[in-house]
């Protein structure tokens, strides 16, 4: 069951870097292309975590966030290897630990993150994100809905 979750984390990392690697070729740095009123496609470089947090640390946050998704990323495979039979459970730590390992590749090999994503009403921006990002909010949304779902249920029996 383990390497149907490492799969998946693949095919997330897999479409994640395909799509970077097209940001890259078609746009050059801060340039930007209206899709909708409320959504642009645009290069952007991102030297910190979710919203821009340490941008501006010196170069440090490189390898802090470097280390920081190296051990999560160990511990959500140990974590996996445990309860690769919870479907939803699983399911949600295969999107974080795609979307970690791609921004992860970033990292390692720019010193940065590729965003792209960049949502905005009139001339109030959103943070500019990414597959991997994506993939990581809605694998924590599932952890939250599960965490819910056992509740309600009350917990599995082993």
């Amino acid at each position: 069951m383990l390497k149907y979750w490492l799969s998946l984390s693949a095919l997330v990392i897999a479409l994640d870097q395909i799509s970077k690697l097209l940001i890259i070729n078609y746009f050059s740095s801060h340039n930007s292309l209206a899709v909708l009123s409320v959504f642009d496609l645009a290069l952007m470089h991102n030297t910190g975590a979710a919203f821009s947090f340490l941008s501006d640390a010196g170069g440090m946050q490189r390898w802090l966030f470097t280390a920081i998704a190296v051990i999560a990323s160990v511990s959500i495979i140990w974590v996996l290897r445990k309860h690769a039979a919870q479907i939803l459970f699983a399911l949600a730590l295969s999107l974080i630990l795609g979307g970690a390992l791609g921004n992860l590749i970033d990292r390692i090999n720019y010193g940065y993150v590729i965003d792209f994503l960049l949502f905005h009403w009139h001339d109030h921006y959103f943070p500019a994100f990414n597959l991997a990002d994506s993939a990581i909010t809605c694998g924590a949304g599932l952890l939250i809905w599960e965490s819910f779902m056992e509740k309600k249920h009350g917990p599995a029996v082993s």
